[in-house]
């Protein structure tokens, strides 16, 4: 994107949402009284109390738990990314445990360079990492799926860097969770849906298609503990079926894919409680449980399977060819505890949390061509675990040093443990037996379709961390409120960090004000990305290779050029404005986001038998083949990014006398990534120094996400009817081919939703609506980059592709 039209659409965009305000201004609304904006209180981006969402220094949305209940889908990612423009979710297929545990992006930046916070501590990340080719390759983070909608009160989104203030991860911004506090009452909801779309495929497939069946119930109800304290529990069940979008694959005349939603089936509890104590002290803490159990479609495999020994070949077990699926059965355990109360004029928070995400990995109707035809068709392929032990102490006073207002200072240490292990699998997922391929060679399977890891994967490495912070918050004179803060962190592996941040605010008056901050930030190495190995086969240019994932200081990644990983670093820059006026509010917020030596996963370095002496080829080869792979890859540091953006947020809200509701928001994010340096093989590595960031993963990081995304939303009630009324509108991504060539322009789009609400009592409410009403499809691919019809569309879409989706609701209270 050139400046000239990243000004041009940041002027579009800054005036389109100044036109909401204008229209919202003619709708009538009986007095001021009767029309009131919502100052929500946040704790996050800021540690004064009762402070504002539009009073921070720093932009924060509020996504309330009635927002999130609002359309089809009840995963807490898909919710979210329909309310916040700066936040994309998207929903890859055939990318192993990426196609159940999904990664979302805040701002373009990497899924693990956003910190999720729950009740504001620090939530485990998963185990897995994100291997294939799908936006966040290479990086580990946060499931949001793994929490229940029903459990969350609210979310604030902190959209700006904040790493000197929680640590580790705050590049982007932070996402804090607040969990329902409720003593009394309760709900349920019920909600069914499926995909209701028509497709027309390259191929031949014209189809109505009705698939990806959604059941979910969920509930919670409040419970008094003693006089005062609460006790929430909430509870989740959801079932959905798989769907696929494979088009006929022209050489059998038959769908042979299965590229789509992943079938799944979750359950998920949590508890959240809170009881007063003496002297003014309260104890406090929550637990969570899910267990995720999925199945995603692999790559299908022909009937000769690449073989054409007739005692190993496919054909005599699968005579049409199969379709493997990769099983993960996912295990997220958290709880957490804590005191807070007052020591002398210091108010202190002490809580100590723990998390365990563990994904044991499986496969079936397949096989594994070392053990023939009378092998097993189904396999244990081994587990990942990762899990974090949080100790947080925070302690904060007021100062009367004679200013506007009195000086907030915070002071907090938090110390982190951290565990990552891998474990093997069965051994006939994982053994190697020669196997006769096309053109006389031979080639070692494990089980097709996700190989198991074997004994020497195994790790079990962990590390400690201690981090310090100084926060300040004021207002030195009437309007201008001035806010800093610094940290120090010490790793146990790679070392020991300072970031500091500091931020303006000046109010000009009640209606108008500007805020703006400048911040380095950091985001340590992942244990994951530390330690993380397998070797399986992958085809590149449909040439299989037994491709090893190394640890960057093995003896693999280190003969590669790989070192000890180090902690990428960041300057944030945020300028923008707040402006409100009775029921109106209009937020502007331009940034910049500048990230060096961000961690990557190198290119997969590809060897040769058959090369001559001295090229590169044959040098991988002979160093990987005591390995018994030929093909490479690793994670290195030296990737380093630009970022420029705006994000603007209109709304307007009214209640008339006869209690009708209107609601109009118009929130958007333009959003230009510029990578700016990538790593090569160091001198002396190989004979001739080749990029470790190729083409392809370059434009996966700067046009991988919508360079644009605005969303128009209206919610009306009117006695017993209500309705939502969702537009959301995507920027042209780009799927990157090997060449520009094959690459793929998925098109600007625009998704509308649509719900009606009837309101039988105060406690019964039905909703009827459908997502993606008007059934939009990303385009499809290019034939010559999917000539078998099994994907038709590219895993970058930002609203996936599945099409229309329509669902049935019916919500209780009491």
């Amino acid at each position: 994107m050139t400046i000239r039209t990243f000004a041009y659409r940041t002027a579009l965009f800054a005036a389109a949402s100044g036109s909401v305000l204008l229209v919202a201004g003619a709708v009538q609304a009986q007095s001021a009284e009767q029309t009131t904006a919502v100052d929500d209180i946040v704790v996050t981006g800021t540690r004064v109390a009762n402070r504002s969402r539009l009073d921070t220094v720093a932009p924060v949305d509020v996504v309330t738990a009635e927002t999130l209940e609002q359309r089809g889908s009840t995963e807490l990612a898909t919710q979210l990314a329909a309310s916040v423009p700066a936040l994309n979710f998207p929903r890859p297929s055939a990318t192993d445990g990426t196609d159940s545990i999904r990664p979302a992006t805040l701002r373009g930046q990497g899924p693990d360079q956003t910190l999720v916070l729950v009740n504001g501590v620090r939530r485990h990340q998963t185990a897995l990492v994100n291997l294939n080719g799908s936006v966040g390759r290479g990086s580990s983070a946060v499931d949001l799926n793994a929490i229940p909608s029903s459990a969350v009160e609210r979310i604030e989104v902190l959209r700006d860097g904040a790493a000197a203030q929680y640590g580790s991860d705050a590049i982007a911004g932070v996402l804090n969770l607040r969990l329902r506090e409720a003593r009394e009452g309760g709900g349920a909801i019920l909600t069914y849906g499926q995909y209701i779309t028509d497709y027309t495929g390259f191929y031949g497939r014209k189809d109505d298609i009705r698939d990806g069946d959604t059941l979910t119930v969920s509930g919670w109800q409040g419970f008094a503990l003693g006089d005062e304290g609460f006790l929430t529990a909430s509870v989740e069940y959801r079932d959905r079926e798989r769907t696929n979008r494979s088009d006929i694959n022209p050489t059998l005349g038959r769908i042979t894919g299965g590229q789509g939603d992943a079938q799944t089936e979750d359950l998920s509890v949590y508890l959240n409680a809170g009881v007063p104590l003496s002297a003014g002290w309260e104890a406090y803490g929550w637990a969570g449980y899910q267990k995720r159990d999925a199945s995603a479609a692999a790559f299908y495999r022909t009937p000769t399977d690449n073989t054409q020994n007739p005692d190993y070949g496919s054909g005599r077990k699968y005579p049409d060819g199969y379709l493997p699926h990769i099983l993960t059965e996912t295990t997220d355990w958290t709880a957490a505890g804590g005191l807070r109360g007052n020591l002398g004029e210091w108010g202190v928070d002490i809580n100590l949390g723990y998390g365990l995400n563990q994904i044991e990995f499986g496969a079936e109707n397949t096989m594994n061509p070392t053990y023939g035809l009378n092998g097993p068709t189904s396999f244990y392929a081994g587990s990942l675990e990762y899990s974090q032990l949080v100790l947080g102490i925070d302690a904060s006073r007021e100062y009367d040093l004679g200013w506007h207002g009195p000086l907030n200072v915070a002071v907090g240490l938090e110390a982190r443990r951290e565990n990552y292990q891998i474990g093997a699998g069965e051994e006939a997922s994982y053994a190697r037996g020669p196997v006769l391929v096309a053109g006389g060679n031979t080639l070692t399977f494990g089980s097709r379709g996700f190989t198991g890891f074997t004994p020497n994967n195994e790790v079990d490495e962990d590390r400690s961390n201690v981090g310090v912070y100084l926060d300040l918050e004021g207002e030195v004179v009437e309007g201008l409120t001035l806010s800093g803060a610094v940290r120090y962190e010490n790793y146990s592996d790679f070392g020991d960090n300072v970031s500091g941040k500091f931020a303006a605010r000046y109010d000009f008056n009640p209606h108008f004000a500007i805020r703006g901050a400048v911040s380095t930030g950091f985001r340590a190495p992942s244990l994951q990305q530390q330690y993380y190995t397998q070797t399986s086969v992958l085809y590149i240019n449909n040439v299989p290779y037994e491709t090893g994932t190394y640890p960057s200081v093995s003896e693999v990644g280190l003969a590669l050029g790989g070192t000890d990983l180090q902690a990428e670093e960041s300057v944030n820059y945020s300028l923008g404005f707040v402006a409100r006026n009775g029921p109106f509010e209009f937020t502007a917020d331009a940034y910049r986001i500048d990230i060096s030596d961000r961690i990557i996963l190198s290119e997969t370095l590809t060897g040769s038998a058959t090369a001559d002496v001295g090229t590169n080829a044959r040098t991988i080869f002979d160093l990987l083949a005591p390995y018994g792979a030929s093909a490479a890859r690793f994670f290195i540091n030296g990737v380093d990014t630009e970022t420029t953006g705006l994000d603007v947020v209109a709304r307007y809200r009214a209640e008339t006398a006869a209690g009708h509701r209107l609601d109009f928001t118009l929130a958007g994010n333009v959003n230009d990534f510029k990578v700016t340096k990538t790593p090569v093989t160091e001198s002396g590595v190989l004979p001739v120094p080749t990029t470790l960031f190729g083409r392809q993963a370059v434009y996966r990081f700067q046009e991988g996400t919508p360079p644009w995304k605005v969303v128009f939303q209206t919610d009306w009630e009117a006695e017993k009817l209500g309705g939502t009324l969702r537009l959301s509108g995507y920027g042209d991504v780009l799927a990157a081919g090997a060449s520009e060539a094959t690459d793929l322009q998925l098109g600007d789009a625009l998704v509308v939703d649509a719900e009606a609400r009837y309101r039988f009592t105060d406690k019964v409410t039905l909703a009827i609506g459908a997502d993606n009403i008007l059934d939009q499809y990303p385009r499809q691919s290019l034939r010559e980059n999917n000539t078998t019809g099994a994907f038709p569309f590219s895993n970058f879409s930002p609203y996936g592709f599945n099409g229309r989706y329509v669902y049935g609701r019916l919500s209780l209270k009491w």
